[in-house]
């Protein structure tokens, strides 16, 4: 599905409702149609799902998504200048767009929601990095989602992507890579919105594992990472010392050199370090 509806451009709808973009919601607007239905279709098949959007704005990911199929679309917005924008939306896809009016990070949009859901959202820049750890950090695993469509600071994004023995690799990246497949799809240049933003952007698209690529406990999993990257110019002997009197021995144990330093450690490696810490706490 790719025709655009028959709703106004995005540029006339935020000089109607007067919807200039606010630097406090951290809100970049991209304007062009033809992009948002492409990051939308980054998101895979939406014709069975319904899609979380957070931060939509004046609504030109939400028009893709719905353009693209998606069953029904769920819009959180913070700002209720966006809400009459959003409602005209609405009222061109009757019955397939919900639009909340809150701060995304104290919905729980789960009552609104049936399986399967994706989420798509160019997020806002001063929240978007705490909603991805919430997305990955539920109680129980698999989460509530199928997929991730998230548009970050390209910066953020190679760190959501990176390997080790390179600076951006650190607690991110193992989050991520533990619990789900993850690509960068698309990256666009400051000129692509309104306001431009002093960086690129780019869209990384996560889907969800239907187990941790390796067995961990995540608690003590994100203790370990934690501590070797607060502390990543030492080397792990040294930031790793509080978590337990023999931890040298339990480095070897595990094939890590003592002297080696975070960035040089594979994601198997430390979840396997995590193993062998939380059964030498249970021995101990």
């Amino acid at each position: 599905m790719s025709t655009f509806d028959d709703l106004p451009p995005l540029r006339a709808v935020i000089a109607r409702h007067d919807l200039q973009a606010k630097k406090q919601l951290g809100q970049n607007f991209l304007l062009d149609l033809n992009l948002t239905a492409k990051i939308a279709r980054q998101a895979g098949d939406l014709s069975g799902c319904d899609v979380l959007e957070i931060g939509p704005g004046p609504g030109g990911l939400t028009r893709g998504l719905l353009v693209e199929g998606a069953r029904h679309v769920l819009a959180i917005e913070k700002d209720p200048r966006a809400l009459p924008a959003l409602a005209e939306i609405a009222a061109a896809y009757p019955g397939r767009l919900t639009v909340l009016q809150g701060d995304a990070l104290q919905i729980d949009p789960l009552a609104h929601l049936t399986p399967p859901i994706r989420i798509a959202a160019n997020l806002p820049y001063n929240i978007g990095t705490e909603l991805l750890v919430r997305w990955l950090t539920p109680p129980a695993w698999p989460p509530f989602w199928q997929s991730l469509t998230l548009m970050f600071q390209k910066e953020v994004a190679e760190r959501i992507i990176a390997r080790p023995g390179g600076k951006a690799y650190g607690r991110l990246a193992l989050l991520v890579q533990w619990r789900c497949d993850a690509r960068i799809v698309m990256t666009l240049p400051p000129e692509a919105f309104v306001p431009p933003p002093k960086v690129h952007s780019s869209v990384v698209h996560l889907t969800a594992l239907p187990a941790p690529r390796f067995p961990a406990d995540p608690t003590i999993l994100s203790q370990v990472t934690a501590a070797a990257f607060n502390q990543r110019r030492k080397m792990l002997r040294a930031s790793l010392r509080g978590l337990h009197p023999q931890i040298e021995t339990l480095l070897d144990g595990c094939g890590i050199a003592p002297t080696a330093r975070a960035e040089e450690i594979d994601l198997e490696r430390f979840c396997a370090l995590a193993r062998a810490l939380g059964v030498a706490r249970n021995a101990g």
